[in-house]
């Protein structure tokens, strides 16, 4: 090798180096391997490493969830994060679960919805729609794993509902899988269990129950009451067959997952991850059916969060409607 050639390489590692040192990585912090968040999340970093535009590097990490997700942002060790729309909304102002105000939080997009499945066995079945669970004078329910997204949110809603859950329920705190056989072999007579439809573990449960089984409905006064705070949660119709044995549709709740971001992430930065996220929404509804629901007219639909600089530019280069309560004054 000669010393022109030396000199080239040299000038080529020290280069790459460079630009390595210049494209700086955050972390996205989604959910458990099992659930949704995850794979969307490894997708979505996927496509940052894959795109020549993308001036920085995305890391998608597993954690238990929405709550984990806040305090992972307040630590800085996360840049990006996924959640349930009610803990943006509750970790903004500090209420709920989370005391302090986490000003530093904004929002990037909507993503797919989260829907509230509140199943009981039919024969515990009196109007069919949530205050049921109001009227089981002590039957055995799961609201989810403790301190789970799932379990926060239930007893929000049941709070909501003026449903005393420690009087008229005995609270079992069990997966989505093991709530489904706990309910098959009769040790639960109802269960909670909020995501996206399908959700492999009910379907299984319709699979073996049939009839005996029944998804509650939401009224429009449920509706209101589960709203009294945030007004994030709407209706969504569950058409026939989503589940084994369904023949009509039914009609839930649903309020958005959302993607948020630390508001001192360069506008740039958030600004490219908005547009290449909705440039290739497709790619991400091969990875995850959940996705599916995705559009970018639905983009703002529930979000509780200011919007990002880098987000905001974005959808008013789209001209999407930018609700007032979304700008950051």
């Amino acid at each position: 090798m000669n010393r022109f050639t030396l000199l080239f390489v040299f000038f080529f590692l020290s280069t790459c180096s460079e630009q390595q040192v210049k494209r700086q990585t955050y972390v996205l912090t989604t959910g458990t391997t099992s659930a949704t968040y995850y794979p969307v999340g490894v997708a979505l970093a996927t496509l940052v490493s894959a795109s020549d535009d993308m001036d920085f590097s995305l890391t998608a990490i597993s954690s238990s969830g929405s709550l984990e997700n806040v305090k992972l942002l307040r630590d800085n060790q996360a840049q990006f994060g996924t959640m349930l729309s009610i803990f943006g909304a509750w970790a903004f102002e500090g209420s709920g679960p989370i005391k302090n105000p986490q000003t530093h939080m904004r929002s990037v997009t909507a993503l797919w919805p989260n829907v509230e499945h509140m199943l009981l066995l039919s024969d515990f079945v009196t109007e069919g729609s949530f205050t049921d669970l109001g009227r089981l004078n002590g039957g055995r329910v799961s609201v989810g794993m403790r301190n789970s997204g799932a379990e926060i949110t239930g007893f929000y809603i049941l709070d909501a509902l003026n449903i005393n859950h420690e009087k008229n329920l005995s609270v079992s705190y069990l997966g989505y899988g093991p709530s489904a056989d706990a309910l098959q072999d009769g040790n639960i007579i109802g269960l909670n269990a909020p995501g996206g439809p399908p959700m492999a573990a009910l379907t299984r449960a319709h699979a073996l129950l049939g009839d005996e089984l029944t998804i509650l409905e939401v009224t429009q006064g449920e509706l209101d009451l589960i709203n009294w705070e945030y007004p994030i949660w709407n209706f969504y119709d569950l058409a026939p067959d989503t589940y084994p044995g369904q023949r009509e549709n039914i009609r839930t709740a649903a309020s958005s997952n959302v993607l948020v971001a630390r508001d001192d992430v360069p506008e740039e930065i958030v600004y490219n991850l908005t547009k290449l996220l909705w440039e290739n929404l497709a790619v991400l509804k091969e990875i995850h059916t959940a996705t599916n629901s995705m559009s970018l007219e639905n983009a703002l639909q529930g979000i509780p969060l200011p919007l990002h600089k880098g987000a905001l530019r974005y959808y008013q280069e789209q001209d999407i409607e930018i609700p007032p309560h979304l700008i950051d004054i």
